[in-house]
């Protein structure tokens, strides 16, 4: 009697070993957070990354931080540039943009918990990619590429018989799909003083989250559009190549200019589905006047300036445009404006510290896009 081959199945549980990493990956990877932080400044990055070393011991004789910094000349990372005092000096190249921004995306999207696929669609049926699993009978005009073969075949075989084979335009089923709705979204980013007030980096995270859902959507929904502005005293749109190099300014807090210019740009964009995203830890404190000059008030909540916030949100409501606004801050009179502002958008508010912004917003943003905002 021969012996039966028994194949066993289970879990096998072993000690975590982190991945081989080379000493350049190694150091690369800290590089890319340091360069985040000094806003892009190479020297200081580097700088940082010294004392790193001396203190964890990063590096060995074989490979130092100088044999660091002639690898990431030869792949591309750095290039040389002329300072602003004449000098030579290095520079991150737009290699290493995209790398930080694949690393900010990888930080805030993988601690997402997904379930299941296709987190990107609209519940409606329609013209799409992505698959639902039900079937409907063959209409005029569907596309013979959306005609289930396989069920076609069935149903013939079941209506006319396998020795009278054949195949009529009543046995074709076709698959439906669901329609992958786009997405305009405009990301404003509060840049006043107050977002490094106080020993906390506020700035950095903001940052971070714009990096990475540039990225994811450019990746991911090349579609969607994403708009990112910036708002102090005045508020100006700038390019996804320029965030690593975003710092604060000692600015108030223009609240209205910055929405003002974020409806200007969804106006211009054809998606049905338009939102506008907020990262503020401030009180709006500026207006700008007619006549060119700035109102500022930092003291309190001034009524001339946030009863204009509640026109600009009654604004882009009328205009079926969402805003959700993310409260680095949690001041008891601050809540109540954002309390407010929400309820004249009829939108929402998230009272948050920097952790877990990342991951709020990415999620909100997987919300909205499954929604169907009618226009």
């Amino acid at each position: 009697m021969k012996k039966q081959n028994m194949k066993r199945k289970g879990f096998v549980f072993k000690k975590y070993e982190a991945p081989n990493q080379s000493p350049f990956e190694k150091l690369f990877e800290i590089f890319k957070e340091l360069i985040t932080y000094t806003s892009g400044d190479f020297d200081e990055a580097i700088d940082w990354l010294r004392e790193l070393d001396k203190e964890y011991k990063l590096t060995t004789a074989e490979y130092t931080i100088d044999d660091f910094i002639e690898d990431l000349k030869k792949k591309g990372y750095l290039r040389e540039e002329i300072k602003p005092d004449g000098k030579n000096g290095l520079a991150i190249t737009a290699k290493t943009e995209r790398a930080i921004r694949q690393q900010a995306l990888d930080q805030i999207f993988g601690k997402i918990k997904r379930s299941g696929q296709g987190n990107h669609k609209s519940k409606s049926p329609g013209i799409g990619d992505e698959h639902t699993g039900d079937f409907r009978n063959y209409q005029f005009g569907d596309g013979l590429d959306r005609v289930s073969m396989t069920e076609s075949l069935k149903n013939a075989q079941i209506n006319n018989g396998i020795g009278d084979f054949n195949l009529t335009e009543d046995d074709l089923v076709v698959e439906d799909t669901l329609h992958k709705s786009q997405m305009s979204t405009v990301l404003m980013i509060d840049i006043s003083h107050s977002m490094i007030l106080y020993g906390e980096d506020r700035i950095t995270p903001a940052k971070k989250v714009a990096m990475a859902l540039a990225e994811l959507i450019t990746t991911r929904y090349p579609k969607d559009t994403l708009d990112i502005l910036v708002f102090g005293n005045d508020a100006w749109q700038i390019e996804i190549k320029d965030l690593p190099y975003l710092n604060v300014g000692p600015y108030h807090t223009n609240t209205v200019a910055g929405l003002q210019l974020a409806l200007d740009l969804l106006r211009r964009k054809r998606n049905t589905n338009k939102q506008i995203f907020m990262i503020t830890d401030g009180k709006p404190s500026c207006l700008k006047l007619k006549n060119g000059e700035y109102f500022k008030d930092s003291v309190g909540l001034n009524p001339n300036i946030t009863n204009k916030c509640y026109m600009m949100a009654q604004q882009a409501r009328k205009l079926h445009i969402p805003i959700t606004t993310f409260m680095i801050a949690k001041d008891s009179y601050l809540m109540q404006f954002v309390r407010e502002f929400t309820y004249a958008n009829q939108g929402k508010a998230f009272y948050t510290g920097l952790k877990g912004l990342g991951e709020m917003i990415f999620e909100d943003y997987e919300t909205n896009r499954k929604k169907r905002i009618r226009g």
